[in-house]
């Protein structure tokens, strides 16, 4: 099996429960925090509905800097209802779909940067960016159930049955 193959078949998956766990997102909860050192929910949500996109973004480009020197960077876009966040994973989705679709293992294994303000920070073959993205995703995913569960909303399954959901997923 190619990587590219390997790793479109995890996107459909990871992507199918990433946009499960945002379903049950409440809206208007967009500050609230578990703690004075927590991300807010609204931040942490737009970061997770739009990490899908970040793959296409692996692919298509040699580096991100978080911080460019001449200012910018990359910058999530606004999201505050339900349906702008559902769009976002959904939209990520099909553009990663389409760049894993459009690329070869020979490119996978090109390096890819990370850098903040001009300065690498890391540097590994896309291969290896694009699994860490997937681990990203789950970690973050996983917050966001947490912070439902502390808004009293409901905690669907994932990998397994959850509270609120006798599912197998």
């Amino acid at each position: 099996m190619k990587l590219t193959e390997f790793y479109l078949s995890q996107l459909e998956e990871e992507c199918r429960r990433t946009r499960r766990v945002i379903e049950h997102v409440p809206d208007g909860r967009e500050d609230w925090k578990p703690h004075t050192k927590s991300m807010p929910f609204g931040r942490l949500v737009i970061t997770t509905a739009g990490m899908p996109s970040w793959f296409a973004m692996i692919i298509e480009g040699d580096e991100l800097d978080l911080s460019p020197p001449a200012g910018g960077g990359y910058r999530p876009p606004p999201m505050s209802t339900k349906a702008e966040r559902l769009k976002a994973v959904d939209d990520g989705l099909a553009k990663a779909r389409q760049a894993l679709e459009a690329t070869n293992d020979d490119h996978l294994m090109k390096p890819w940067k990370l850098k903040v303000s001009g300065n690498v920070v890391s540097e590994q073959p896309r291969f290896v960016v694009l699994r860490e993205t997937f681990n990203h995703m789950a970690h973050h995913r996983g917050q966001l159930t947490v912070y439902l569960r502390m808004c009293e909303a409901t905690v669907p399954a994932v990998y397994g049955p959850s509270a609120d959901e006798n599912r197998f997923d």
